[in-house]
This record gives structure tokens, sequence and C-alpha cells, in this order.
């Protein structure tokens, strides 16, 4: 992913304006900008000719660092003993290990491009788990599982295996 700083930042507003099903509209934002004279993109999630789009050492290093800090959060918040400050630090980790990838994974625009879906559904989980309430804490953290379970539909990452409690 080739990005400015200015870009993340404007990713990252788009997203947190976004509610949750209009999420790819942040990462659709951020394509317009990052690939000029690129062809037109496809809108949404989507394989590559039917299989799995490339992923860099990076990506798969920040989401594993994601997925695993999920998976250590589940059992506390299912069983509602997760604090709001709980939720803070994992909405911060989330949004700290995705704006690494944004800076310094490589992937190739159209990979790129839908990347930026789940990156989307990633940082509007994040910020929902900053939520006043607890419902809306919660809602953030299925969210964040949902992206990580689509990422591991569409890209390729040896060994991947979805957060569980």
């Amino acid at each position: 992913m080739q990005t400015r700083p200015w870009l993340t930042l404007a990713i990252s507003a788009l997203t947190l304006l976004a509610a949750p099903g209009q999420a790819s509209f942040a990462a659709d934002a951020h394509h317009h900008h990052d690939h000029h004279g690129s062809a037109a993109p496809a809108a949404g999630l989507h394989l590559n000719a039917g299989s799995q789009w490339e992923t860099d050492a990076t990506l798969r290093q920040a989401m594993d660092d994601i997925n695993r800090s999920l998976a250590q959060a589940l059992p506390a918040i299912h069983r509602e003993r997760f604090s709001k400050r709980d939720y803070a630090a994992l909405a911060a980790s989330v949004e700290q290990k995705v704006a690494y990838a944004v800076e310094h994974c490589r992937l190739a625009p159209e990979a790129d491009e839908v990347l930026h879906v789940v990156i989307a559904d990633l940082l509007g989980g994040a910020e929902m788990m900053r939520g006043k309430s607890p419902l809306r804490r919660h809602a953030g953290a299925a969210r964040l599982r949902q992206a990580l379970q689509s990422y591991g539909v569409y890209f390729q990452h040896p060994g991947w295996q979805l957060a569980t409690d």
C-alpha cells in the first residue's frame, strides 16, 4: 500500500463517519485518491479470479497481531468483563496495527483496493469499541471479528486461524 500520511488520516476520518454498512465508501474514497489512472475499481470484497489475493509479510504480521489481540479479549468480552478501558486499549491497538500496515505493506493495486474494504471495517469496529454504551462496544468487537473473518476468506495468509474464545 502506497499511502501518504494525510491520506491515512482521510481514510480514518471517512471510516469514522461511515455507518457500519457504509465502510466500503471509505475504502473506495482511498482507492480513488491512491491509484490515479488505474482501471475502475470493483466494489466491495471479491476474490482474484476465484483465488485469494496475495499478501506480504507486513500485512500478515499486522493482521496476526490484531487477530491475536481479539482472541485474548474474547473470553472477557463474552463474559461481559471487558471494561470500557479494555475496549479503548483494544481499539487503539487495532488502529496502530492498521496504520502500520497502511504505511508499510505493498500490494498490487487490485489487492489493495479489496484490502481497504477490510481496513474500513477494522477501523469502524475500533471506533465502535470506543462508544459510550456497552452494547455498542460489544458490536464493535463483533465488527472487528467479521473484518478478520473476511480477511481470511479473501487474502492468502498461511496458517490463518480466526480468533475464537
